[in-house]
C-alpha cells in the first residue's frame, strides 16, 4: 500500500531466486521468471498460484506479457525464447538461440519480438501463424 508503505500481499512458491516479474493491463495477474526454471501465473486479488509454467531447461531470466495479457514471454540460460498461453499454459511456440537469451522486447503489434542473447547477437522474430488471435493483430 504505497500510502501506508505496508506490504499488501506476499507470493509464495518458488523455490530459488526470482529473476523477474510481469503484469497484465487490468492488474489482476502477475507472472514470475525464476531460476527454478518455472513461470508462475498468479492471481493477485487472491494471491494464490494459478498455475506453473514449466519447460524451460536452466535459469528464467526475463519475462514478459502481450498487450492483450494472454500470452507471456520468456527467456533463458538454455538458450531459447518461449511464448506461452496463459489461459491454458501450454506452449505455443519456442525460439533457441546461439546462447543465453537475456533480455527481449515485445513490439505493440504482439507479433514481433526482439530478443538479445550473451553472444552480442539481437534477434527478430515473428509470431504469425501460432494461433494468435485476429483480435490481437487487429489491436495494434
Amino acid at each position: 500500500d504505497l500510502e501506508s508503505g505496508k506490504e499488501v500481499r506476499t507470493l509464495v512458491g518458488h523455490q530459488n531466486w526470482v529473476r523477474a516479474v510481469a503484469l497484465t493491463g487490468d492488474g489482476r495477474r502477475a507472472v514470475s521468471a525464476s531460476d527454478d526454471r518455472t513461470l508462475k501465473v498468479w492471481d493477485l486479488e487472491s494471491g494464490k498460484e494459478v498455475r506453473t509454467l514449466v519447460g524451460h531447461q536452466n535459469w528464467v531470466n526475463a519475462v514478459a506479457l502481450t498487450g492483450d495479457g494472454r500470452r507471456a514471454v520468456s527467456a533463458s540460460d538454455d538458450r531459447t525464447l518461449k511464448v506461452w498461453d496463459l489461459e491454458s499454459g501450454s506452449l505455443i511456440a519456442s525460439f533457441t538461440g546461439d546462447s543465453s537469451i537475456f533480455s527481449f522486447a515485445i513490439a505493440p503489434d504482439d507479433l514481433t519480438i526482439v530478443a538479445g542473447e550473451a553472444s552480442g547477437r539481437m534477434h527478430f522474430l515473428r509470431l504469425e501463424g501460432y494461433g494468435l488471435s485476429q483480435e490481437s493483430k487487429s489491436q495494434s
